[in-house]
């Protein structure tokens, strides 16, 4: 039996290796986009909540005089409770919505880097699970490994995608001016404010919908590493059993393969 240049043993141990820490690996990837999901969902609970409010909002003509006070014509204290977004009358952009409008453009860069990285993971993992299918004893897991590597690179693909649509989530939100001033304005004129607000949070959404998608993609893995990793071990044990008592020069002597 051959298995390429590395050779049988190399290969199992390090398939063996593989399928140990990257089944633990996948465990915190497999729950991680759903704590992103839900907080996610937060940010565009609370982008519908302020878009709500716009419709019936008046902009106020006597605003009250301390700089600290709440805003009554524009806060919504579902937005309040949800992301903490309270315009006040002396202060610009509420601290929330600029922390909000960071974090996504954070979140967009954090899983563009990821899914160029698991992609590409998946291209190397998939090129040596083709010398894998040439040890017999790994026959029956093969598709099983297969499997594993689909749903990852599928899940890569998507994290790409939750990255594209957070970015313009947050275009989209720069394009609102979240002052005071200027929501008055818009309440008074257009009102296209809540249009884009709709449009950000719809957005935002369907990016944690993305982030469970992957989610369950990855563990979706599960089964299939504990299977795959048992049926390797075993491979690797009988290997091991096979090899004889290390020789003068301190290495096993392994029978051929070929």
């Amino acid at each position: 039996m051959s298995a390429g240049p590395a050779g049988p043993d190399a290969l199992l141990e390090a398939a063996l290796n593989l399928s140990r820490f990257h089944r633990e690996h996948e465990r915190f990837y497999a729950a991680s986009p759903l704590e992103t999901a839900v907080r996610l969902q937060r940010h565009a609970r609370a982008l519908l909540a302020l878009a709500d409010r716009c419709p019936t909002a008046e902009p106020s003509m006597h605003p009250a005089p301390s700089p600290y006070a709440g805003a009554e014509d524009l806060n919504s204290e579902a937005a309040t409770a949800l992301d903490g977004v309270l315009f006040l009358e002396g202060e610009g952009r509420p601290i929330e919505l600029t922390a909000m409008i960071a974090e996504l453009k954070a979140d967009a860069e954090g899983f563009a880097g990821g899914g160029d990285w698991l992609a590409t993971a998946m291209q190397a993992s998939w090129n040596v699970a083709a010398t894998l299918l040439e040890v017999d004893g790994l026959a029956d897991v093969m598709g099983e490994r297969h499997r594993i590597i689909a749903n990852d690179w599928l899940a890569a693909h998507l994290q790409s995608l939750i990255a594209t649509v957070l970015g313009r989530a947050a275009d989209m939100l720069d394009r609102v001016d979240f002052t005071p001033a200027g929501l008055r304005a818009d309440l008074g004129g257009a009102r296209v404010a809540p249009q884009r607000l709709y449009s950000a949070a719809e957005v935002v959404s369907r990016a944690a919908d993305l982030c469970c998608e992957s989610a369950q993609l990855v563990h979706d893995n599960e089964r299939r590493w504990r299977v795959t990793h048992t049926r390797i071990e075993q491979v690797v044990s009988a290997l091991r059993a096979d090899t004889g008592p290390p020789g003068p020069t301190g290495t096993g002597d392994t029978p051929g393969h070929d």
